[in-house]
């Protein structure tokens, strides 16, 4: 098993009588049914349907304080908490951000000899492994007890874009981006059948209507890696915009229908010059699925 401590995410602490109820009118998933060791996959949007930050969220056991604690990109952690304050009004509840003393650590390849406090699978995909909410001077010792060797976040980094799982900031931008688009309908990221949240009419409406014409899909790289950012064409045309790239594998965001007409005409796909091809073509062919957290 290995396990990388993530310096890029942080830690919100939203805790007070009313947490539970006050974060599920607000996010894109259930959180509902959260209780300690079980994690969710979500996120805050704009009241126009755009992702202002994605997150994993769980629920800490009375020991800890019984509070929800959001893992989210660390460069975001003070914005959220400040939107999430900004959405209290009146309810009891108090929002942090903890970053300073508590990390992520992730887990993979196998099942932990331990499962340690704020510890919970990671909701997105079964091969993602744990995440693990740790301070970060006890990274070490957390590894230890789960019987892991410890790696550095790139291997991390590879894992997860082999597996296909967006990264924002690097895959897609955020306030430009639905959930849609980043695949978040189907890494169990939002729950069609809960009541309403921040962006739910717009999001709703792309579900039914299948209007979702943009994607991140999987690619594979045929020599070396084109740089983040550079524009995906088909033959002579732009279809997409790259993404991350470790090891052969990249994401990319790109308008699935164009890309499909360019398979059909026998052009080739390529990035800064360089040749990509679709992992799987099922990820521009087959009609998105609907996915209930």
């Amino acid at each position: 098993m290995k396990a990388a401590f993530l310096p890029d995410r942080g830690v919100v602490k939203v805790s007070g009588e009313d947490a539970r109820n006050f974060l599920n009118g607000l996010v894109t998933t259930d959180v509902t049914p959260l209780q300690p060791g079980l994690g969710r996959f979500g996120a805050l949007l704009t009241p126009q349907g755009k992702i202002t930050t994605d997150f994993l969220i769980t629920e800490a056991s009375e020991g800890h304080g019984g509070d929800f604690l959001i893992d989210a990109p660390r460069v975001l952690a003070q914005n959220l908490a400040d939107k999430l304050g900004f959405y209290k009004l009146r309810a009891k509840v108090a929002v942090e951000n903890i970053s300073d003393s508590m990390g992520v650590l992730a887990a993979w390849d196998g099942e932990p000899a331990m499962k340690p406090d704020l510890a919970f699978a990671d909701p997105r995909h079964q091969e993602l492994g744990w995440r693990i909410l740790v301070p970060e001077d006890l990274t070490q010792k957390v590894a230890d007890l789960i019987g892991a060797d410890l790696v550095d976040g790139e291997a991390y980094e590879a894992h997860r874009i082999a597996l296909g799982i967006p990264r924002g900031g690097l895959d897609f931008m955020y306030s430009d981006a639905f959930p849609h688009e980043t695949n978040m309908d189907r890494l169990h990221g939002v729950d069609f059948d809960k009541g309403c949240y921040v962006g739910q009419e717009v999001v709703s409406r792309m579900q039914h209507r299948g209007t979702a014409r943009t994607r991140i899909v999987r690619v594979t790289l045929e020599d070396f890696s084109p740089e983040t950012g550079v524009a995906v064409l088909g033959g002579d045309k732009q279809v997409g915009t790259m993404g991350s790239t470790a090891g052969g594998h990249g994401l990319a965001l790109v308008r699935v229908d164009r890309v499909a007409d360019a398979l059909d005409a026998g052009l080739a796909l390529t990035a800064g010059g360089l040749a990509i091809r679709l992992t799987d073509l099922n990820d521009v062919r087959v009609p998105p699925k609907q996915t209930i957290a």
